[in-house]
């Protein structure tokens, strides 16, 4: 049987991690959540929650990949009891990740659009009612979007097919620390404008009046909602990457670095957009209009707004294509383990299924756009991420902990001696009784709450 293979590093297993669970929604709903929930309070609450429910479920994760050096379908088979059939969820974690690339790819070649847009001066002397022009011929034009995600899809296929070392870990680590350095040239060049201490004010001062005006409930349950979600757990999107590490260091330490960088991007994300927005007199809106409608107006009122842009849309795209990558991996080591496969082969088959798969969801805002599954104004992309936000990321990770804490399923001690294992950071077995009903309540809570806001 052919050896697993291994990351060359630490560093970049972080920077892997932490880029699968870097992407768009750190910048384009992170930001405007703090903003719009009670300021630094929000964060507050965001990072406590990322501490007692995100991070103790990522180490789960790791545990389980570097126990059995396998991707999360097969960790499953070789984790559990005899007789046990714990590895089906494996199957729905394996449907998520494919799911998930396909508008994940659409949207990033979204980003790579309007990269080319701002490179080219298709921005330049832009009014208002033609940067909203733009977004919607892009959005009326199959062939173009499809275009975008294919090249998408081709990047991602070419870095995986180059091995776990030279191809996925040397193209994240050096797409990771421009995007570090990127981020923070556009931090400083946003919050020096004039106006912009109005935008930070919004953005992190702590404001009673605005979370007793949203609800505190509310508030609570956005930040635990962001900071689950945040780091994709529940569908092996991190477990793979503890597959490919060594015993050296305890996991508990990894995590909260992982989770750490990724809470970084996503503050420094809200310096780049929030302040830009107020210095220019524009509404900080949440999710696509931001990115494509309101942004594009900053820039071209900006000095060396092309520039600007053009860094701006390449982070985006690094951001995105970080998180593809990341994913990415997870369905070519799955054919690997299950199948035999050569990495090449696996890579080629993975994005073909995913290129095809991402048709209907380019389509959907289209040519299929009179389908509107759920509720009125849904798109297909739409009824791809309520399925896996709303159920497969929850129930997987709710899954994934009773697996971890329970003597059904791999057990406390087995979970509590490998999360443990090396130097570093350790996890008290005192904490047995949180891991084994605290979180599972938690993470249950998320689920119900989550489907009926969603329909309310």
């Amino acid at each position: 049987m052919k050896e697993r293979e291994n990351l060359g590093s630490r560093l970049g297993f972080i920077l892997l991690s932490a880029g699968c669970a870097i992407g768009i929604g750190n910048v384009w709903r992170f930001p405007y959540m703090v903003g719009e929930n009670g300021g630094g309070i929000f964060v507050l609450f965001y990072v406590l929650f990322l501490l007692i429910l995100g991070v103790p479920i990522m180490t789960m994760e790791y545990s389980m990949g570097r126990a059995s050096r396998k991707s999360i379908m097969p960790a499953y088979k070789m984790l559990e009891k005899t007789g046990t059939k714990w590895h089906l969820v494996g199957y729905m974690a394996m449907a998520g990740n494919y799911i998930l690339l396909m508008f994940y790819s659409v949207v990033s070649g979204w980003m790579l659009r309007y990269f080319v847009l701002m490179v080219t001066g298709g921005f330049d002397k832009a009014s208002t009612s033609d940067v909203k022009s733009i977004y919607q011929s892009m959005m009326d034009n199959p062939l173009v979007m499809i275009f975008y995600m294919v090249i998408t899809m081709v990047i991602t296929v070419i870095v995986c097919s180059l091995g776990l070392q030279n191809g996925v870990e040397k193209v994240t680590k050096i797409m990771m620390i421009a995007l570090i350095c990127i981020m923070i040239v556009l931090g400083i060049n946003s919050i020096v404008l004039p106006g912009a201490s109005e935008g930070i004010s919004f953005y992190l001062k702590p404001n009673m009046d605005n979370v007793r005006n949203v609800g505190i409930g509310k508030v609570l349950y956005a930040a635990l909602n962001q900071s689950f979600f945040t780091l994709s757990l529940g569908i092996g999107s991190m477990e793979i990457f503890g597959s490919y590490i060594a015993k050296e260091r305890s996991l508990a330490g990894e995590a909260i670095l992982v989770a750490g960088l990724d809470t970084f991007v996503a503050v420094v994300a809200g310096f780049i957009t929030i302040p830009a927005c107020f210095a220019y007199g524009v509404a900080p809106d949440s999710g696509p209009s931001l990115i494509f409608l309101t942004l594009p107006n900053v820039f071209v009122s900006l000095p060396a707004g092309r520039i600007w842009g053009s860094l701006f849309f390449l982070f985006m795209y690094f951001a995105a294509l970080s998180t593809m990558i990341g994913v990415f991996e997870n369905d070519v080591s799955f054919l690997i383990d299950i199948h035999g496969m050569h990495r090449k082969k696996a890579s080629m088959i993975a994005g073909i299924i995913i290129t095809v798969g991402s048709i209907p969801c380019a389509l959907g805002f289209n040519v299929w756009k009179s389908f509107q599954p759920l509720k009125a104004g849904n798109t297909i992309m739409d009824l791809e991420d309520f399925i896996l936000s709303n159920l497969m990321l929850p129930i997987g990770a709710l899954i994934c902990c009773i697996f971890c804490t329970t003597k059904y399923g791999w057990g406390f001690d087995n979970y509590i001696n490998e999360v443990n294992n090396g130097e570093g950071l350790k996890v008290s077995r005192k904490l047995s009784w949180y891991f084994k009903y605290v979180l599972p309540i938690v993470i249950g809570f998320l689920v119900i709450y989550g489907l009926i806001t969603y329909f309310s």
